[in-house]
């Protein structure tokens, strides 16, 4: 399939609006990086593998931390293997200790960039990284390539691969590596979007129980907890009453705990502090 001919409407598990089916396609379309922000449990991370399930293509995942290297998310070299063949001899191996790529191990950029066919690159949480790693990758972003310092060989992607970005924006990312994205943020869907999410999950729930647990899960959005419950949280709950046949009573939430994670958001909750009246 050509660049210009990829789009993407949605999956049958993934509510796509049209702002955001909009920029997704032309984000694949003009081979520009996708920058996307928003809370926890809007669908960024869950957008990019529904896009490569959805084309057809296979995907590579950095999950972003605090003490990751740029370096490592294209190439790494195995010291340690290459030391040992050195030692011990590796004649039974293929690999020849004089070969510097006999010993490198390429990272989920280095992958995507040096695959035969389009693939789909997700760099999970950036606002993770430090600052420093985010300026390692403005030339990636840009150009689609990167160096091999030790042996000083350019890696350029022969097949660009669609790079999806999240950030659920604890760290404010740079001018130069917002210029060479396009972003968009997911609001947290309404109650009216959340329906269609919902049916997507669970086509045969009834109106009844769909319209009880979103009540009861936007009140409990609304009351302030440390850890407001998220999409995941409402569709792991719908399908845990599902499977009990029972319609959650206002008065007596059931499975709390699939809602509310954090134990001091549990706590308050079963204190009342709020009450059973927030529901009436």
């Amino acid at each position: 399939m050509k660049t210009e001919d990829l789009q993407f409407s949605g999956t049958d598990e993934y509510y796509l609006d049209p702002e955001l089916e909009g920029i997704v396609n032309i984000a694949l379309q003009m081979e520009k990086p996708l920058l996307l922000t928003g809370e926890a449990g809007t669908g960024k991370t869950q957008l990019a593998f529904q896009v490569a399930r959805s084309l057809g293509m296979d995907i590579e995942v950095l999950r972003c931390k605090s003490t990751i290297k740029g370096e490592e998310a294209c190439y790494s070299q195995d010291t340690v293997l290459r030391l040992n063949d050195a030692r011990f001899g590796a004649a039974d191996t293929g690999r020849q200790v004089d070969k510097f790529y006999d010993y490198v191990v390429w990272g989920p950029i280095g992958r995507a960039f040096r695959a035969d066919k389009k693939r789909v690159l997700l760099l999970d949480e950036i606002d993770k990284t430090e600052s420093d790693i985010q300026d390692n990758l403005l030339d990636i972003l840009e150009d689609y390539q990167f160096t091999i310092r030790e042996v000083n060989d350019t890696i350029k992607a022969d097949n660009i691969p669609f790079i999806a970005i999240t950030s659920n924006a604890k760290r404010e990312l740079s001018d130069p590596f917002l210029r060479r994205c396009y972003c968009h943020h997911i609001a947290f869907p309404s109650q009216d979007q959340m329906r269609e999410i919902i049916k997507l999950h669970y086509p045969n729930t009834s109106a009844k129980l769909m319209e009880a647990a979103v009540k009861i899960f936007y009140d409990l959005r609304g009351r302030g907890y440390e850890k407001p419950p998220a999409t995941s949280e409402l569709l792991n709950w719908i399908g845990a009453l599902e499977h009990l046949g029972e319609i959650p009573d206002p008065k007596k939430l059931p499975l709390v705990g699939v809602l509310l994670k954090r134990a001091t958001d549990i706590q308050s909750f079963r204190s009342g502090e709020d009450g059973p009246k927030r529901y009436m």
